[in-house]
């Protein structure tokens, strides 16, 4: 069950990271740039997740992906800042 919640989590922010995509090259608004970063270095922490934890459990991954989270929040948290001036 654990693992088809990882998979369905995946999923939904790799759809999540399409659309934001798909919306800012249609209205090429920087703050659905930055948004989309952050949403594909997230889909890409769950794919990690997925990795990890049920294809190749024996291997540690938590470094990487807590590493990859904090590197895909910051693009957000930057862009909310920089947009703020």
């Amino acid at each position: 069950m654990a693992e088809t919640v990882y998979l369905l989590c995946a999923l939904t922010s790799v759809m999540c990271a399409v659309l934001l995509t798909r919306s800012w090259l249609r209205s090429r608004v920087r703050l659905l740039l930055w948004s989309s970063l952050c949403f594909v270095g997230l889909a890409m922490n769950n794919v990690l997740l997925f990795i990890d934890l049920v294809v190749v459990p024996e291997v540690n991954l938590a470094m990487v992906r807590s590493i990859e989270a904090l590197f895909s929040i910051s693009i957000l948290v930057i862009a909310m800042v920089w947009e703020r001036r």
